[in-house]
């Protein structure tokens, strides 16, 4: 009769115990990325809703800008997973994004958590967005 010796079995329970202890802050890490990457996302489809209410509208660059005006712009309320805040629909986005006016860029708790990283990675997408060419300067021309 054959069986596992009792070192054999500690030997699969420590291996088992390394592969863990490398593979669950990879997945931290990558569950941490993909909030973040979604709330670049929603932050880029905010400002384009901004851009799209103030053409349809007719608003100047200065005009305050608020969730009620944004969100029949976008296919449903965009709510940042990093917030966590739990809240669904407006409230839930009001907790999630920070809107200021028409020619600044939407904000949102994920700059925080994500460092200057995030913010670059918005400010990199927004120079080739055609409408942002005459709302914010691209790298090495000045407006």
């Amino acid at each position: 009769m054959a069986a596992f010796t009792l070192v054999e079995i500690m030997i699969v329970v420590a291996i088992i115990g390394l592969l863990a202890a490398i593979a669950i802050p990879n997945f931290v890490r990558a569950r941490t990325q993909s909030q973040m990457n979604a709330c670049i996302n929603n932050l880029r489809q905010i400002d384009g809703a901004i851009q799209q209410w103030a053409l349809e509208t007719k608003q100047a660059a200065n005009a305050a800008v608020t969730p009620a005006d944004v969100v029949p712009y976008l296919k449903s309320p965009a709510i940042c997973p990093s917030a966590g805040a739990g809240a669904q629909g407006l409230a839930g986005f009001q907790a999630s994004y920070t809107l200021t006016t028409v020619s600044n860029q939407p904000s949102s708790p994920v700059s925080a958590i994500a460092g200057s990283r995030s913010q670059s990675q918005l400010e990199q997408t927004a120079s080739v967005r055609p409408w942002s060419r005459s709302r914010r300067s691209t790298p090495g021309t000045s407006s």
